[in-house]
């Protein structure tokens, strides 16, 4: 481990040198006259905050997503690209007002590949405001693009470097056009690197009176390879409307290997090896106009389709087992809003959307040549789901803002194949958003609303852990989670970049989705029944530049998660699995003349804990806290030079694994499994540069 400790130790003592101002290097342009830069952003009314060029003059910004991870007190959601349909999915950044008309083609993306200089402001919304769609958020931020006719070509040239020699090489080419209402964005990527799953370790059998039965280094290597293109136009049409198009189509594909060597007891040597091929294609269109002077229509179609192919082999002792799956999605969805703004403090908005999905995938399973039958190795699941919504937005006075509507979603889900049966569902979905503002600085948010969660497609088809050696059933009785949400919020700002806010929501859960046994002897995911949840989070954004240390910011955060459930097996309260009880991080950054230089340091100082409950098994994980410090350089506008060390701890991941013969209700325990892993510190280097 000493080699990894000098790397380590190599990458800290590069930022500490590199973080000084170099002297006599061609420097940036001033991006502003000292005497215009904005120190506080400048506010339409106590709902919106608005940062232009000026605020982020400190910072020199090479992209939009730069501009977005300096705004203080906003956290970026990217969404979840997994959401079927289009309401829920989108992250909680718009561009010129409008989402993106895409699911595949993250938001964090798309802001990396937008340069800085194409920006005009950033106007962050908060509790909500008339004719802003917040898409569920309590917060988002907006980034209105500027108008004037530009053109750039960009490459962006970064590769990890580990400890024994090995990178992980990752190019893209960008190009960019902008005029007025008309945007034109293309680029290609692609990469060659390996995970976190490299990592070599140590799995440690024992018996319930702790006696020794197996001690095996374990040893794990793997690579990932990926390309996707992905393109985006945007045209004025007739009438003031516009048309946007999204394209992508991309194919990443992995390869693991995975060695338990026995060192001591008694067994033999374990070898497991998987591979996989993933295929994905994207096409959106979203076409807007306005209707008279107060209504505009919105219509936005979606079409995905992708094809995965998953193949695994374990050889251990003369036994060799066999898991493959093959699958085909497709998801197609049309969605249609109306809104209305009569006034500026009056907004109305309805619409509903349509969506068709489906999963048609094949799983086989070998031991020694011979077949061996699974729950639900045959499927297609297919759902048809339609939502209808209504909602409206009141802004009483200045201090006030009151945001009401109700979403209805009905579904059909059928699967067909080794199992053959169909279910529907109706779910009203209440929404209700209050933002007072008492004074200069202060906000206080508080919403209820009714959260469906939806169903996995994966769960009802069965699956295999590779790093385990285990194989999970398929479920077809299965119910989507809801979830009742009361939440109240505070925040403060205050020296123009500082902010302190607390967050507390109750949860009360129906249909929790965890694990049930099925009867034929094997686990699959399913639904548990009710609980609750309780959630508290507390950050603050320190600025220091008026107390003397100009350039340095500190950022802290702290949250607590409790979790109530009846296990399934005991009747015992449990947390629900897979749930952490804390979390914490503190950053450090400083910006150092102008933003020509950065340095700092990303602390997550808790232990990520959780426990899984398996019906044979208990299962614990652990994560001391990573650490990652990086130091920045722009030497011109058309340079942005940046080295990360990430994992310079040289962290120990632990799995603690309990396995019974049986239900671990009623079954003795065969053996405790400790599983430690440790995966390498590395370097990050990036070099972006405007052609």
């Amino acid at each position: 481990m000493g080699e990894y400790r000098r790397i380590a130790w190599l990458a800290s003592a590069v930022l500490v040198v590199g973080a000084a101002p170099a002297y006599g290097q061609d420097s940036l342009p001033a991006p502003v006259d000292n005497a215009l830069v904005q120190e506080e952003p400048s506010a339409e009314d106590h709902g919106v905050l608005v940062y232009d060029q000026a605020f982020f003059a400190g910072y020199s910004p090479a992209t939009a997503y730069d501009m977005i991870d300096r705004i203080p007190g906003f956290s970026l959601d990217v969404g979840s690209s997994s959401t079927r349909g289009l309401a829920g999915a989108a992250g909680n950044v718009l561009i010129d007002g409008d989402v993106p008309a895409s699911k595949s083609d993250r938001i964090d993306e798309i802001l990396a590949r937008m340069p800085a200089s194409n920006v005009e402001r950033i106007e962050l919304v908060r509790g909500g405001a008339p004719g802003i769609d917040m898409h569920g958020y309590a917060v988002v931020a907006n980034v209105v693009r500027k108008r004037a006719a530009t053109s750039q070509w960009v490459t962006d040239l970064n590769s990890y470097i580990y400890p024994d020699g090995g990178v992980g090489p990752q190019a893209r080419l960008t190009y960019t056009r902008s005029e007025g209402e008309r945007q034109t964005q293309f680029s290609i990527y692609g990469t060659r690197d390996r995970t976190g799953t490299t990592s070599h370790g140590s799995r440690v059998r024992t018996d319930v009176a702790g006696n020794l039965i197996q001690s095996a280094d374990l040893d794990t290597r793997d690579r990932i390879y990926g390309i996707n293109l992905r393109g985006t136009i945007v045209r004025p049409t007739g009438g003031g409307g516009k048309l946007r198009l999204n394209a992508l189509v991309g194919l990443d594909t992995s390869d693991i290997r995975q060695d338990f060597t026995v060192v001591a007891g008694s067994g033999a040597n374990e070898h497991n090896e998987a591979s996989d091929r993933d295929w994905s294609g994207e096409l959106g269109a979203t076409w807007s106009r306005p209707i008279g002077g107060d209504f505009e229509i919105e219509l936005t179609g979606l079409q995905r389709l992708g094809r995965y192919l998953y193949d695994q082999q374990s050889a251990s002792g003369g036994r060799v087992a066999d898991f493959s799956l093959r699958s085909t999605s497709g998801e197609s969805v049309g969605r249609a809003i109306l809104r209305y703004k009569p006034e500026e403090e009056w907004a109305f908005e309805g619409g509903g959307e349509i969506a068709y999905n489906f999963l048609d995938s094949t799983t086989g399973y070998l031991s020694n040549g011979a077949r061996v039958a699974l729950p639900n190795e045959s499927v297609y699941v297919s759902e048809l789901r339609g939502e209808g919504f209504v909602q409206a937005t009141w802004k009483a006075g200045d201090s006030l803002t009151l945001e009401a509507g109700v979403r209805a979603e009905v579904s059909r889900i059928a699967q067909n194949g080794d199992t053959d049966q169909s279910k529907s569902f109706f779910y009203p979905k209440p929404r209700l958003q209050l933002t007072w503002v008492p004074g200069e600085g202060h906000q206080v948010r508080l919403r209820y609303e009714h959260v469906l969660g939806q169903l996995d497609f994966d769960d009802f088809v069965a699956s295999s852990e590779i790093e385990l050696g285990t194989v999970a059933g398929g479920n077809a009785d299965l119910k989507p989670q809801q979830t009742t949400v009361y939440e109240a919020s505070y925040e403060y700002r205050f020296w123009g970049k500082g902010v302190v806010s607390a967050l507390y929501q109750h949860y009360e859960y129906e249909d929790i989705v965890d694990f049930i046994p099925l009867t034929d002897g094997y686990d699959a995911v399913g639904n548990i029944g009710s609980g609750s949840g309780d959630f508290l989070e507390t950050s603050a954004t320190l600025p220091f530049d008026r107390l003397g240390l100009k350039g340095v910011q500190l950022y802290l955060r702290a949250a607590w998660y409790w979790t109530r459930a009846t296990d399934p097996l005991t009747g015992e309260s449990r947390r629900i699995s897979g749930t952490s009880a804390f979390g914490c991080a503190v950053n450090l950054n400083h910006d150092i003349d102008d933003g020509r230089w950065s340095w700092g340091v990303q602390h997550g100082c808790d232990v990520d804990k959780s426990t899984t409950y398996r019906v044979r098994e208990f299962r614990d994980y652990r994560l001391p806290p990573l650490v990652t410090v990086y130091v920045q350089w722009k030497p011109t506008s058309d340079w942005t030079i940046r080295l990360e060390g990430g994992n310079v701890t040289d962290v120990t991941e632990t799995y603690v694994r309990d396995i019974y013969s049986g239900p671990r209700n009623n079954a003795p325990l065969l053996y405790r499994e400790r599983r430690e892993t440790q995966f390498d510190p590395w370097l990050y280097l990036k070099i972006r540069k405007r052609l």
